[in-house]
């Protein structure tokens, strides 16, 4: 049996804090605001997992009302996530992942956050997309003024 799921994050930029994306630390002067580390890739992706296994999504699982996860990295949620699914019976085929984002430049960080995001996984990296692209200076997003993301999973039954 295949399932697909989707996710999308956003958070706002934010001075003083790290730059993390699929699991990577970019250089930036500005950070995502969240109670994890907002790493909105990483969010995403796991919203999507939940979303193909029907089991919810992140703040039903990781609330941010529990000080527990306050700092939390985006990679111990997917731990926790990949965790669901192997007890659930699932498996990675293909995660698709889109970044939305006018600063600062992604293309020198995609080839890590793959790397990342299929280890994490215990996926093939030819199975791992992650692209970048711009809000064309719309919205929240094209103003510099927030990052978002969102993922397509495939989930095969094991």
């Amino acid at each position: 049996m295949l399932r697909i799921g989707h996710g999308y994050d956003i958070h706002r930029l934010v001075e003083g804090r790290a730059l993390l994306l699929g699991g990577v630390h970019i250089d930036s002067p500005r950070g995502l605001l969240g109670h994890s580390d907002g790493d909105v890739v990483m969010h995403a992706i796991c919203d999507a997992m939940l979303g193909a296994m029907g089991l919810g999504d992140l703040g039903q699982h990781f609330p941010d009302t529990d000080e527990r996860y306050h700092g939390i990295a985006g990679s111990e949620l997917v731990r926790h996530v990949v965790t669901l699914m192997r007890d659930q019976g699932w498996t990675v085929v293909n995660v698709d992942v889109t970044i939305c984002a006018e600063q600062p430049r992604l293309a020198p960080h995609r080839a890590a956050m793959r790397l990342r995001i299929a280890a994490l996984l215990g996926a093939d990296i030819t199975g791992i997309s992650v692209k970048a692209t711009t809000n064309e200076g719309l919205d929240a997003v094209g103003r510099g003024e927030a990052i978002a993301a969102t993922a397509v999973v495939l989930m095969e039954s094991v």
